[in-house]
């Protein structure tokens, strides 16, 4: 007997309008709040415009084609096959223009949130592009800390006990071992930047967004959940500003209907920060979230997911092949004269 698909945000009658892209959705290393001790660094998710019969047929070459048994679909087995490098050749070329990679680095996504979560308002758009007024003090941060490898590292591990949901001392102490941490940083001197954003942790501030955090204030989005800003960064990339996204996912306990509902409105609240060009005419509607739903469904059901699946484990092994294809799906608004 399976368990009952939790999660989700079906689409309402009244939420789609005009263009809509239909997608299905994977990730690999998703691990949970274990973001620094996790043998995989980085997070995938990947994501295909693919129809059934689409998925059926590529999966159906990998099998007969190059003789890819239904258990080396998993891209572990799947690039240890004899002619591995052959049938990744031809997987990628079958996929160009119909799939988006998104990478996260999940050192990089922790600091994303030091300065998107304790430096100003947590949001729902924290870690997207859509808060990248914020990503140049996280970046100087990041490649500044790196450099000074245990403190930093004492920096992150102090964060991590500071927002989870299962703390391990008090809060004062987590509080007090926090800013412990952040102060033996500081003295190495990061930069004006990097520094700039350390000075800026207040005290007060963080014991109001860890008060607001033990509360199950569901206005802060999880500070330790990464697949809320890739599946943003995700339906962004494939609306272009001009079209609604419909997610097919597979199951995910993280995306549940209130979390989901919280990031289609910051998404309608920031719809027009992923259009691009001087003409509008093809962008979505005031009011109107790129997200148009997402329906969870068993990836052993669907094999647009697991396409997705593969696609998304091979990338997190082999990053490099993310190039220009895989990173922005074609997503060119209609010109008015092809419009009705």
């Amino acid at each position: 007997m399976r368990s009952p698909l939790q999660g989700g945000l079906p689409p309402g009658g009244a939420v789609v309008v005009g263009a809509v892209v239909e997608i299905a959705c994977d990730e690999s290393g998703f691990s949970g709040t274990n973001l620094l001790h996790s043998t995989a660094p980085v997070i995938t998710h990947a994501s295909v415009d693919l129809t059934l019969d689409e998925a059926v047929a590529l999966i159906t070459a990998l099998r007969s084609g190059f003789r890819i048994a239904p258990h080396e679909l998993k891209a572990g087995r799947f690039l240890r096959g004899s002619g591995a490098e052959k049938t990744l050749e031809w997987l990628l070329a079958a996929l160009a223009g119909r799939a988006h990679v998104h990478l996260i680095d999940k050192e990089f996504f922790l600091v994303t949130r030091i300065v998107e979560f304790l430096l100003t308002e947590p949001s729902y758009a924290a870690g997207t592009r859509l808060a990248r007024e914020h990503h140049p003090a996280a970046l100087a941060l990041h490649e500044a800390g790196r450099a000074n490898r245990n403190d930093w590292d004492t920096f992150l591990s102090a964060f991590v006990d500071l927002v989870r949901m299962k703390r391990r001392l008090p809060v004062e102490q987590t509080v007090q071992r926090f800013f412990e941490a952040r102060d033996a940083l500081r003295r190495h001197g990061l930069g004006t930047v990097a520094d700039a954003a350390l000075d800026g942790l207040s005290p007060s501030h963080v014991r109001a967004v860890v008060a607001r955090l033990d509360s199950d204030d569901r206005t802060v989005p999880p500070p330790l959940e990464p697949l809320l800003p890739a599946l943003a960064e995700t339906v962004l990339s494939w609306s272009g500003g001009w079209r609604q996204v419909l997610v097919t996912h597979d199951e995910q306990s993280a995306l549940t209907a209130d979390r989901l509902i919280r990031l289609q409105r910051a998404l309608t609240d920031n719809g027009d920060a992923s259009a691009t060009g001087d003409d509008r005419a093809g962008a979505l509607p005031n009011g109107v979230s790129p997200l148009a739903g997402l329906v969870m469904v068993d990836s052993r059901d669907d094999p647009r997911v697991q396409v997705a699946d593969l696609l998304a484990g091979v990338a997190r092994r082999m990053p490099d092949i993310i190039g220009d294809a895989f990173r922005q799906p074609p997503a060119v608004p209609p010109t008015p004269a092809s419009r009705s």
